[in-house]
């Protein structure tokens, strides 16, 4: 059980969460939650697609209206974190304000990572993870014509299929040689890039942008590593994102491509923890240690903790899952795919409805599912109970998936 007040650095999804949960869980000591943006803390995954197209404002994202924090009694605090004093348990905010913690939960997520090219910096290149850059993008989409999106991971595709049906002409760069290679089969891939290319989408893969090329400060187009120029009034870059260690690091927690915890979720401080986007988290179901991005990683790891810190110590052994829609399309992942070695397909790609059930040997590592909710419930459900089914099984459209569930 913790004693003294907890504060939580970032309010996302874990940082929000976390606050939450300590609350359900009886927890009677101060709260703050420090939150670096201009909003009540919101949810992300609408801001690639349904809030760029208009259909709401911006109260819709908000996880609670601010009666909540009132009622609850939660301290959320406008303001941005510059030093922790470890040793007298103490913040300082940049405002000069310094704050008392008996825990400190580091929710700092992550952030863009910057474009390294000539006029990267001007005004018609955007990105886009947080509220005030989907906002700009929408308020920008009606005066342009043709965006060129550099990366073709989840968001970039995401913003690609958003911009199409607003009317754009849209082009993709990605160095690699098929999209979101690093997230998804091959199948997958090549199924998502036949989607994109029939709604008007120009993919251009193996290549990469060399320079933005504008004229009087306003962007004109991209020059690419083969010695082409595509023409554009607009740039939307997904290049990835860094983890926010800094502030950690600063403090002299252990850091590498995350702030390092144990499979509880503690840093090398006891009275410090991690969660989230930022945190590099020890996994016993995985052997080693994993960094994820994702709305279910923070928030279940904002519940192991508020439990641990309530007095119900467990390590975290959440399931992963991730989700992308894109156009007509949801693509739904169960699982770590990481090293398959044979993918099975259920279903069938030209009815736009299948699921690729990925495999390391006769073991089911995670489900890929296209327009298939039932296949994606179903790993989730089938992993959680630590059970499989073999290859066979996953090819056989007669083989009852729920049989594997008895």
């Amino acid at each position: 059980m913790s004693d003294g007040p907890v504060i939580i650095v970032g309010a996302g999804h874990g940082g929000y969460q976390v606050a939450a949960s300590l609350r359900q869980a009886g927890f009677s000591e101060r709260i703050c939650l420090i939150n670096d943006e201009a909003h009540l803390p919101y949810q992300r995954p609408p801001l690639s697609k349904a809030y760029i197209k208009g259909a709401a404002g911006p109260d819709s994202l908000m996880f609670r209206p601010e009666k909540f924090y009132h009622d609850q009694k939660i301290d959320l605090i406008a303001g941005r974190v510059v030093s922790i004093d470890r040793a007298a348990r103490q913040l300082l905010l940049a405002s000069g304000e310094a704050l008392s913690y008996g825990h400190l939960i580091l929710a700092t997520g992550a952030r863009n990572r910057l474009l390294d090219l000539p006029n990267a910096n001007l005004p018609d290149v955007k990105y886009l993870r947080i509220l005030d850059e989907s906002e700009a993008l929408r308020n920008i989409i009606p005066s342009k014509t043709r965006v060129v999106v550099i990366g073709a991971g989840f968001i970039g595709l995401e913003f690609a299929a958003t911009a199409r049906i607003k009317g754009l002409e849209v082009d993709v760069l990605e160095l690699a040689p098929r999209v979101m290679a690093r997230a998804v089969t091959a199948e997958v891939s090549e199924y998502f890039q036949a989607r994109h290319r029939e709604a008007g989408i120009r993919i251009h893969l193996g290549v990469q942008a060399t320079s933005i090329e504008a004229e009087n400060g306003k962007v004109t187009g991209v020059s690419l590593s083969d010695g082409r120029h595509l023409p554009a009034d607009l740039i939307v870059v997904g290049v990835g994102v860094l983890p926010n260690i800094e502030l950690a690091a600063e403090a002299g927690l252990p850091v590498a491509a995350g702030i390092i915890v144990d499979e509880y979720l503690a840093t090398a401080d006891p009275n410090i923890s991690a969660i989230g986007d930022c945190a590099l988290f020890a996994s016993p179901r995985f052997g080693g240690s994993l960094r994820l991005e994702s709305v279910q990683n923070a928030t279940d790891h904002a519940r192991c903790l508020a439990a641990r810190l309530t007095g119900d110590k467990k390590p975290y052994d959440g399931h992963p899952w991730f989700w992308s829609d894109q156009g007509d399309d949801k693509l739904q992942i169960s699982g770590l795919t990481t090293g398959y070695d044979r993918v099975v397909l259920r279903g069938d790609p030209a009815k736009k409805a299948f699921s690729a059930f990925c495999y390391h040997g006769d073991r089911l590592l995670g489900i890929e599912s296209i327009n298939r909710a039932g296949d994606h419930m179903f790993g989730r459900r089938l992993q959680a109970m630590d059970r499989s089914i073999t290859p066979e099984q996953a090819a056989d459209e007669s083989f009852d998936l729920k049989s594997a569930l008895a």
